[in-house]
């Protein structure tokens, strides 16, 4: 597996998950209740080690298959390289393939560049097993056996690791590193997995009824962002965070922080508060942009600082147009 597909891979599934930008690009029709387990979350959970830093989680068929995505995509091209080149050497179509997809990112002590550790990507859907195991040997990958587990493991190239792998069980894929893959293969049989931190499951829980979603530690954000002193030090105390969207005919979101006390969580409000007033002044004359600040409320208790937000289908075609119109005038002249 090339430098390329591995970067693709990962980089798509964390942005599908993640980036909850991607309620502009989805539109989402229902939350499938029958993948989550009875203490809370996704029944992937399981296979993700306890010390986990973040968790993201999007529902991937709905999103791929959605009207507004079609919209944007058709307002925004994009070219589709990398995908093209992960289902060739893998036979894994991403559109239309993978159900969801639960990614999770995992201190190891051995990251490098601005990953705050290594990623696993959970994928269930509807998968070739033979086809798959197939492309990616005529790829270069090795078929090795773990516990009973057959491992499909790529070729490390430009001193990269190599990608590993598994399908879990029927319809389930697992895509990471060899060490986190064989991890995933050892909790099946039981052993700690993030399901028994309370604290990341707290998080999880109140998130259930997103469409897409994401939580995890904060530091875990901002260690290897290389943000400025100046950023850094207007961010007080932030320890853990969640964010979560609702996707019908529009988008309803709400991003919340924990702070380490009450004290910290006053200033990030009051931080919060004057940026929203700032670009509020700025967009006055910006009716598109002015409605959509105009959707963001401020609020959360004692530690807790939340930001919700509503944009409703007229304001995301406004949206999209402002997009359009921007492309149209950055677009350099033939």
């Amino acid at each position: 597996m090339t430098t390329k597909t591995r970067y693709f891979v990962v980089g798509s599934m964390l942005t599908l998950a993640i980036g909850l930008g991607v309620g502009l690009v989805a539109y989402s029709v229902g939350f499938s209740t029958s993948a989550f387990t009875r203490e809370g979350g996704p029944a992937e959970l399981q296979f993700v080690p306890a010390n986990a830093s973040l968790i993201a989680y999007a529902d991937v068929h709905d999103v791929m298959a959605s009207n507004l995505r079609q919209k944007v995509r058709s307002a925004f091209p994009l070219k589709e390289d990398g995908q093209h080149e992960f289902q060739n050497q893998t036979g894994i179509n991403i559109e239309t393939d993978i159900d969801h997809v639960l990614v999770a990112i995992v201190p190891t002590g051995e990251e490098t560049g601005r990953m705050p550790g290594s990623p696993i990507v959970l994928a269930r859907g509807q998968f070739d097993q033979v086809k798959i195991e197939a492309l990616m040997r005529e790829h270069g990958a090795q078929v090795e056996d773990y516990k009973g587990a057959r491992l499909v493991v790529g070729d490390a190239t430009d001193g990269k690791p190599s990608l590993s792998l598994a399908f879990l069980e029927p319809g389930l894929v697992a895509v990471g590193s060899h060490a986190l893959i064989c991890g995933a293969v050892d909790l099946k049989s039981g052993g700690s997995s993030i399901a028994a931190n309370d604290e990341m499951m707290g998080l999880i829980r109140d998130l259930e009824s997103g469409h897409a979603w994401a939580a995890g530690r904060f530091d875990a954000l901002t260690s290897r962002a290389n943000l400025p002193d100046g950023v850094v030090q207007q961010i007080p105390g932030i320890t853990l965070f969640s964010a979560s969207a609702n996707i019908d005919s529009g988008i309803r979101g709400t991003f919340r922080a924990e702070s380490r006390d009450e004290a910290s969580a006053t200033s990030l409000r009051d931080v919060v508060r004057g940026f929203l007033a700032l670009a509020r002044m700025q967009t006055s004359a910006r009716p598109e942009l002015a409605s959509m600040l105009e959707s963001l409320q401020l609020g959360g208790t004692g530690k807790t600082v939340a930001l919700s937000f509503d944009l409703p289908p007229a304001m995301l075609d406004a949206l999209v147009s402002l997009g359009q119109h921007r492309q149209g005038t950055l677009a350099p002249q033939q």
